[in-house]
């Protein structure tokens, strides 16, 4: 009789114990999820962080068909550019082919993305002089092509230092968009577009 009364009695009190054990994992995962809530940058510890110093944006007409390319040197010499994405605080966000990579199938639907650009990000302060410069790179039309280039100063807000336009007549054609020095406060002084190939030196 004994024996039954313990089996009874432990037939009562687990379901007793597996609630609280199930409410004890409920309550962790809460607690991991507000800790990741607080602290995003937990979600993903090898992200790139967002913060950025300069922003070098290229644009070309939308729809253009032809392939515009941004090559950027920084002051240790060293290139930027679509074979070489990541270079010291520099990072090409996209490589932009014209309409080449522009098209994407959603739902068994060609969707084409009529925007011309790419972005580079400079994520540090780095001093010293960087050039940046425009190359046409491939042609479907053998058209000119109108380039826009922006320089934006991010921090401590977002400022417009530098916009130009120009004109790469042909295939191959190269021209130095802008130059500019980082001093060590993060300040851009010494703008310019003094010609300097960069192209070369990759070949």
């Amino acid at each position: 009789m004994r024996v039954r009364r313990r089996t009874q009695r432990e037939a009562e009190v687990d379901p007793f114990y597996d609630m609280l054990f199930n409410m004890l994992i409920a309550f962790v995962f809460c607690f991991i999820v507000a800790l990741l809530a607080m602290n995003p940058k937990a979600l993903k510890a090898g992200d790139v962080p967002s913060k950025a110093e300069v922003l070098v944006t290229v644009s070309w007409p939308d729809m253009n068909p032809n392939d515009i390319d941004t090559w950027v040197q920084d002051p240790m010499g060293r290139l930027l550019w679509y074979k070489q994405r990541e270079v010291g605080f520099l990072h090409l966000d996209r490589d932009d082919r014209g309409l080449e990579n522009d098209t994407i199938i959603v739902d068994g639907r060609k969707i084409i993305n009529p925007l011309n650009q790419e972005v580079v990000t400079l994520r540090g302060i780095e001093p010293g002089e960087f050039i940046v410069n425009v190359h046409y790179y491939e042609t479907h039309d053998n058209a000119p092509v109108d380039v826009s280039v922006t320089l934006v100063k991010v921090n401590p807000r977002a400022e417009v230092v530098f916009h130009a336009q120009m004109t790469l007549a042909k295939q191959g054609d190269e021209a130095t968009a802008v130059r500019f020095t980082m001093q060590p406060d993060g300040s851009l002084t010494n703008i310019n577009t003094l010609p300097r190939s960069l192209v070369q030196r990759a070949g």
